[in-house]
This record gives structure tokens, sequence and C-alpha cells, in this order.
């Protein structure tokens, strides 16, 4: 019996292949954007919630398969919470994920390190295609370093410091950023309804 599949409502590699490595335990076929049929996603707002409820409806509705949105970003404190939900668009759309943590880094110049606290936000929303509804969020703190440390992950990993862990995000394995980030907490939420929409269609 060939595995049921869900739709991950992301172009961002770095983040489906989280999503992938975190749904490995319930049996799903994780298809990204590049195997669906083409699927235009809505323009993204200042909600987290709402951003990822409907990036998954557009996606369900489009696939016919359940589907998985998230969206996230890094609020810092000395920038009052910014960039939030725009950290994907935070210095312009011209900017990569170096530019846009130059970008941060230059913002935070005059911050001292006391003063650098921060945390990742996800909100990740179970969106099927009958249009059931489930979110969940999770949250992971940290504080922004003066400069990247580690080449793994993705986004702001490089400068955001765990301090429970005593490491940059991108210089954690893979294995345990996926035990302890705010992606792998909001999943957590979602953990029970993914469950049983596995069952429904397996």
């Amino acid at each position: 019996m060939s595995q049921p599949a869900i739709a991950a409502a992301t172009g961002n590699r770095g983040k489906l292949r989280e999503l992938r490595a975190l749904l490995s335990g319930l049996g799903f076929e994780v298809r990204g954007l590049d195997a669906l049929p083409p699927i235009e996603l809505p323009d993204e707002g200042d909600d987290y919630e709402a951003n990822a409820v409907a990036k998954a409806r557009a996606v369900a509705e489009a696939s016919g398969l359940p589907a998985l949105g998230d969206d996230s970003g890094l609020e810092v404190d000395a920038l009052g919470g910014a960039p939030g939900p725009r950290s994907a668009r935070y210095g312009g759309p011209d900017l990569d994920d170096p530019g846009r943590v130059a970008h941060l880094l230059e913002a935070l110049a005059e911050v001292e390190p006391g003063r650098r606290g921060a945390h990742f936000v996800c909100v990740a929303a179970l969106v099927t295609p009958a249009g059931a509804v489930q979110v969940a969020r999770g949250e992971w703190p940290g504080r922004i370093l003066g400069a990247a440390r580690g080449v793994g992950g993705f986004g702001y990993d490089p400068v955001f410091w765990v301090d429970e862990l005593g490491a940059a995000a991108a210089e954690l394995p893979a294995a345990l950023k996926n035990r302890v980030s705010h992606r792998a907490r909001a999943l957590a939420g979602l953990r029970e309804a993914l469950a049983g929409v596995a069952a429904a269609r397996g």
C-alpha cells in the first residue's frame, strides 16, 4: 500500500527539507510545490496564522490533498518585534538569505549584546480538501549574534544563538534542530490532527 500524500505549501527548499524530516514518522509522502500542478500562493500579510491558513487552503483546494502551510518569522526585541511576519521580505525583495542577515546585523549594529533578545515564531496550519482547519504555534527563544556562525540551516539561523544549547542554530545538527525549533514545536501541536489525516487516507 502506498503512503498517503500531503502537500507542503512552500517553495522554500530548506523549509521543505525540515517538514519532510519532521513528518517522517507519520507515514506521509510529503509533496512540495514542484511535484504539483502550478499553484499560485496568496500574497502574505502581517499575520502568521492568516498567512499559514491561506497558503494551505490554496494548495489543498488546487491539489485535492491535505495541505500543510506554515508562516514563520524572527522577532527581535530591540526592533519592536521586527521583522516578524515579513522576515522573508526584510530589507526588500532583492535580498537573499545572506543579504537579509546582513541587513539585520546593520540594524542592530549599535545594540549591545545584552539587549539582543529574539525568538523565532512558527504558526503551522493543516487544511483538508473538505476545508477543515487545524492550527498550532511554536516559539524558540534566543538572541542575535554580532556575526554569522555555522553553515547549516537557512534564513537567519547563522545569527540566532540558542542559549540552552550554546550554539547558533546554523551550528546545530539537523536532527537536533528538528527536535527543538519553532517549526518542530508548531508541528508537535498538529501531531494528533496529522495522524488522523494519515489514518483516514492510508
